[in-house]
């Protein structure tokens, strides 16, 4: 089956078992599983708590247990699998073990404990000095005066002290609950009077008529009502109320990113609200899908991000939160990880694996504009027919009167370049062209289906609304 390049084909009910997911505390109440297509691995998204089952609903993932859970992975309250004695018979008493193995334990403990207290005395005794009757001066480090040391005021300046101490108070964790579902999520801040960036997924995570909660940094909290989302952009806005003394993240840019600098993110996963985590860029225009998270319109396209990718820990809750740079200015919103499906690697995977995405700044800031200004966002197309899982950006078909039938590109071609980019696939010229704004002219590269005769047109991208008008 053909379909427009913005329609992922997917199977009903299932989900890619080899990419990343939102990571929000709480799937889609009633929707299938969810996956997105960028990185090895599944993707994860988890309830910090458990979600509310009604009749024919599916029960889609285990919840990851919180703080209070003392079992790892299992449900939450699980019991731990009894131990058992081969042979031994319910009830009877096992053959007590000899107390040789456990004395031998505390031995081997014992020296363990030896040979570092030796290493420190050894250090310390090199410095003893001896009073005048020869016996050895006794200090102790309890008797010392508490050092006069602001550990805030010495912050230097592009740490990551310093930037957390910047930013957190712009950062705030979102609670979304409604008859169906609930969980969490994070935000940024972007006006003193509480207008709060997040993720689609987020705000929409718990169906119609679900209520929001924001917590803020200094531990008050206010109830948001939804401004607008944009489930193609995976985009959210929110509007808290009885608030105007807000501290208003810094917007830096994603257009002059670079692979290997330092980044920052800070967010809510698993409800520890005010989390802190360091990382580098990994990678850069890597095409992740959210696989339509929230969306109200199966006709819609599918929601496939430019993404920056970054090693910093990302776990669910943290989708929403903020990635900033060196000096705390917003570089991308936290939206998906990637992480080891059931059967691979020899265990399931629930939490960050140093695969994590965020949505540049750059097409975050024109999205909540519009958003703010109308409730509605727009995106830009190229005006094509490809399927986006194949290897390759084949052309099926050029829209009639579309950006690319005006340019004079023909079915049967392999986009191969758009501006300098190399596109490899389908939904990497996705990603790559609502990476642009309806509107901008671009270059495309296209050649034969054997990857000859290469030739490079100018496209007019157009726009299109993102609740799937064409």
């Amino acid at each position: 089956m053909t379909e427009d390049f913005q329609d992922r084909n997917v199977e009903p009910g299932k989900a890619d078992a080899s990419v990343p997911r939102p990571t929000e505390q709480f799937p889609h109440a009633g929707a299938a599983e969810h996956a997105a297509w960028a990185a090895p691995g599944a993707a994860h998204q988890t309830p910090h708590y458990q979600q509310q089952q009604h009749p024919g609903e599916h029960h889609r993932t285990q919840p990851f247990p919180g703080p209070e859970s003392g079992h790892g992975f299992g449900a939450p309250g699980s019991p731990p699998p009894p131990h058992t004695v081969p042979g031994a018979a319910f009830g009877a008493q096992p053959p007590q073990p000899p107390r040789r193995p456990f004395r031998t334990g505390l031995v081997a403990g014992a020296v363990a404990l030896a040979l570092v207290s030796g290493g420190v005395g050894g250090a310390v005794g090199a410095l003893v000095t001896r009073s005048d009757d020869g016996r050895a001066s006794v200090t102790n480090a309890l008797d010392a005066p508490k050092p006069n040391v602001s550990n805030a005021s010495n912050a230097p300046a592009g740490s990551t002290q310093a930037v957390a101490q910047k930013v957190l108070p712009s950062v705030v964790m979102i609670k979304v609950a409604s008859n169906r579902a609930q969980g969490e999520g994070s935000g940024v801040v972007l006006s003193s009077d509480g207008l709060i960036l997040t993720n689609n997924h987020v705000a929409s995570g718990g169906g119609a008529g679900a209520k929001m909660e924001v917590m803020f940094s200094d531990g008050s909290s206010a109830p948001a009502t939804l401004v607008g989302a944009d489930p193609v952009s995976d985009l959210a806005v929110i509007k808290v109320q009885g608030k105007n003394d807000l501290t208003p993240i810094e917007l830096g840019t994603s257009s002059n990113l670079q692979v290997g600098q330092p980044v920052v993110a800070i967010g809510s996963p698993l409800g520890l609200a005010g989390t802190v985590t360091t990382g580098i860029v990994s990678a850069l225009n890597r095409p992740v899908s959210t696989s339509g998270e929230g969306g109200q319109n199966p006709n819609a396209p599918q929601p496939v991000i430019d993404a920056i990718q970054t090693d910093a820990a990302i776990n669910p809750g943290n989708s929403g939160g903020a990635l900033v740079d060196g000096s705390g200015k917003l570089i991308g919103i936290n939206t998906a990880i990637a992480s080891l499906g059931a059967g691979e690697m020899g265990s399931q995977q629930s939490g960050s694996i140093g695969l994590g995405f965020a949505i540049p700044v750059d097409q975050a800031r024109r999205v909540a504009d519009e958003l703010i200004k109308s409730g509605h966002a727009t995106y830009a197309q190229i005006g094509i027919k490809l399927r986006p899982q194949d290897s390759a950006a084949l052309v099926l078909e050029a829209t009639p009167d579309g950006p690319a039938a005006k340019a004079g590109i023909p079915s049967g071609v392999v986009i191969t370049k758009l501006n300098d980019r190399s596109i490899d696939s389908g939904e990497s010229l996705i990603a790559a062209v609502r990476s642009h704004q309806p509107g901008d002219k671009v270059k495309v590269t296209y050649t034969d289906e054997q990857g000859n005769n290469p030739k490079t047109v100018e496209v007019t991208l157009t726009g299109a609304p993102a609740d799937g008008g064409r």
